[in-house]
């Protein structure tokens, strides 16, 4: 069943058009990769569906209904949340502070029922120990779980992952694509942006390909990593 599609999908900026007439479309309970070189336009076309920004033309739908024009925090609200290339947490504040945050500002829940659906978050995140913890003093790995666990908090039934495993070690990118499988185990869809070939191929049911704003490419990983157009602008030899 189809949960989110985007069609005809184009922003400028000044004269370059950042997103080109942009067709693509999700089903529920898929992980679809969306990759592509730098500037292709990955993360403009999820501050697009997120709301962050307008589309000078062209249509978003969730659920069959209209998700153009929507603000940040009603498109959050109707079901999509996301997380950021760039970390963005509340750095003085404890990461069960900013987990709760979710819940109350995302799903209007009372300050007491958010701070408990917090424990358990990062509990699932594999941060139950850091309940107490600054955000700004956990280091990266552990700000991007949280960051997670803080769009998980809005309860969500898509969600935008933008280079959630980008930055890491092998470890930590293995520890995170396990829970990018569990949070679609929960009944979550996921669009990822991702620079980290392994994981793409791995996860992915399904990848979107970007270049210059334009789709070039859509398939299975195996049918993108044989594709020619996207090995020579992209995955190169």
């Amino acid at each position: 069943m189809r949960i989110l599609e985007g069609k005809k999908l184009t922003k400028f900026f000044g004269g370059l058009a950042a997103v080109s007439e942009v067709d693509f479309d999700v089903d529920h309970g898929e992980i679809v990769g969306l990759i592509g070189p730098n500037g292709a336009g990955k993360t403009t076309l999820f501050n697009l569906i997120s709301g962050a920004i307008i589309p000078d033309s062209g249509a978003l739908e969730f659920k069959g209904q209209k998700l153009t024009g929507l603000k940040a925090h009603l498109v959050c609200r109707a079901g999509v949340a996301r997380t950021f290339q760039s970390v963005r947490v509340f750095p003085n504040m404890t990461a069960l502070g900013n987990v709760s945050l979710g819940g109350v500002f995302g799903k209007g829940m009372s300050s007491a029922a958010a701070a408990a659906a917090a424990e358990e978050l990062l509990d699932f995140v594999g941060l139950a120990g850091a309940a107490s913890t600054r955000a700004g003093d956990l280091t990266l790995a552990h700000q991007k779980r949280l960051e997670v666990a803080r769009a998980l908090a809005t309860r969500p039934e898509v969600m935008l992952l933008d280079e959630v495993i980008a930055g890491l070690n092998l470890t930590e990118a293995g520890e995170v694509m396990d829970l990018i499988t569990r949070i679609r185990d929960r009944g979550i869809t996921i669009l990822m942006i991702e620079h980290v070939m392994k994981a793409i191929m791995s996860i992915c049911n399904r990848i979107i390909v970007l270049h210059h704003g334009e789709k070039i490419a859509e398939g299975s990983p195996a049918e993108i990593t044989s594709n020619e157009t996207v090995i020579k602008i992209y995955l190169g030899k």
